[in-house]
């Protein structure tokens, strides 16, 4: 099935197997915009790795509130990751340039994704099954947000997808449990849990000749700097692609009250950062590189 699938999308992209061989990693940063209040705040950002010819991908997930100041003695709400969006004229690149020091990647490329092509692309492939973690019920009028999921395996379309993966707490104040990840960490173990069963379910057969109607619903609905066309270089190696070759994890550290408002910051820690990175990503990049 993956010899044909592989066949059909190099005849739809117009490329031979000599074509798959100069594919080089891709990087990019991916960011979810809240735009349900007066500021856009990047409350999502992931940095994503593929490495076609070994078939490996990484996802690292960066805090919303990831200290990124000079000083912690001074730090005040732009000195959070998720701020630098806004404080720089709502400039994806100004957060690419943070993350790439953060992590000390050279990622190039951003993707703001807007909610749009996420139930677009959910609703496209028929939806995504997946186990919810715990019954999640939140209403806010000022977000026009709400959330109502039953705990456990189901069919999840675009919208469920969205009242999913913006979940953070119940109305009660319950949330994610610490031994599933509370608060913010529990969300983006969902995020990164629901991206993989994403990926799982688009590269199943029935989809595969929809790959390239699916890259462009992406574009249609996200501010990159990617060029599509050279997206859809990667489509016929990807769908060879196991998602049990996916690694992820979010960047280590612990969250800490800092500043003269004594506000809440997640604090990274560099020397677990580092072997993290050496290990998800640049051990997969020399892989690469010394494949023929």
């Amino acid at each position: 099935l993956k010899l044909f699938a592989k066949e059909k999308t190099l005849l739809l992209t117009g490329q031979t197997e000599e074509d798959l061989e100069k594919l080089k990693p891709i990087y990019c940063l991916v960011m979810g915009v809240s735009k349900d209040i007066d500021v856009s705040l990047t409350d999502t950002i992931m940095v994503c790795a593929y490495y076609p010819k070994t078939q490996q991908a990484s996802i690292l997930s960066i805090p919303r509130d990831t200290f990124i100041g000079d000083s912690r003695y001074s730090a005040g709400g732009t000195d959070k990751v998720n701020s630098v969006y806004a404080s720089n004229g709502n400039d994806p690149e100004a957060t690419l340039k943070e993350v790439e020091e953060l992590t000390g990647l050279e990622i190039n490329n951003y993707a703001l994704i807007d909610t749009d092509a996420l139930v677009n692309l959910v609703d496209e492939i028929g939806g995504v099954y997946f186990d919810v973690p715990i019954n999640m019920k939140y209403d806010s009028r000022k977000q026009n947000l709400h959330i109502n999921l039953k705990k456990g395996y189901q069919l999840i379309d675009g919208d469920k997808a969205e009242q999913l993966l913006r979940f953070r707490k119940n109305n009660d104040g319950t949330g994610y449990p610490a031994e599933y990840g509370s608060d913010d960490y529990g969300r983006m173990r969902t995020q990164r849990e629901f991206i993989t069963e994403t990926i799982k379910q688009t590269l199943k057969l029935k989809n595969v000749t929809k790959l390239n109607d699916l890259v462009k619903i992406i574009f249609d609905n996200v501010d990159t700097n990617l060029d599509v066309n050279e997206v859809l270089k990667y489509v016929p190696a990807a769908v060879e692609f196991d998602i049990a070759n996916i690694k992820s994890t979010a960047l280590p550290g612990a969250s800490e009250r800092i500043g003269p408002q004594s506000l809440w910051f997640f604090l990274h820690d560099e020397v677990e950062t580092e072997e993290i990175i050496d290990e998800m990503f640049l051990f997969n990049e020399k892989n690469e590189g010394n494949i023929s």
